[in-house]
């Protein structure tokens, strides 16, 4: 996709407000008929800008109300071994994130579960599958803000 100009910024944040707009509402909203707005949209998706439409869903509503940073240390920096965690963390299905990181830790993991209990199984399913060094835990007290909206 050619550079994206301020047509497409706007077509941006408000897909990113409500994906489930009608193209009629979202061309209103930034000035293009439905057709031409379509073969914005189109043209975002294809190049991957949008890379998917989806329901963000109250955690608590379906009693996934604790969420948990995970700190991992590992000795192990080997290509194999990174492949292997990577497959771990992506088959667990309460693990929402995972990021390598610099400094002192090696990954952080954001998960969400039902409580403590429901932790002490995500956090066994992950050691089982591979060694780690070190995982420490940090428990959400309060969300300030969790948001999905990038600034366009």
């Amino acid at each position: 996709m050619a550079e994206i100009d301020t047509i497409d910024r706007k077509i941006l944040k408000h897909l990113q407000r409500d994906a489930s707009l009608s193209l009629e509402t979202l061309g209103e909203e930034v000035g293009l008929s439905r057709n031409a707005c379509w073969r914005r949209v189109k043209a975002l998706e294809d190049s991957g800008v949008i890379t998917g439409r989806v329901a963000l869903v109250a955690p608590l509503a379906i009693d996934l109300g604790l969420m948990v940073f995970m700190q991992v240390r590992t000795n192990q920096h080997d290509p194999d071994w990174a492949v292997r965690f990577s497959q771990a963390t992506r088959a667990i299905p309460g693990i929402l994130s995972v990021y390598r990181m610099t400094g002192d830790l090696d990954y952080l993991i954001r998960a969400r579960v039902a409580d403590m209990a429901d932790y002490d199984r995500l956090y066994q399913q992950l050691i089982k599958r591979l060694p780690l060094s070190d995982v420490s835990a940090s428990f959400v007290m309060e969300e300030i803000k969790d948001g999905t909206a990038l600034p366009v």
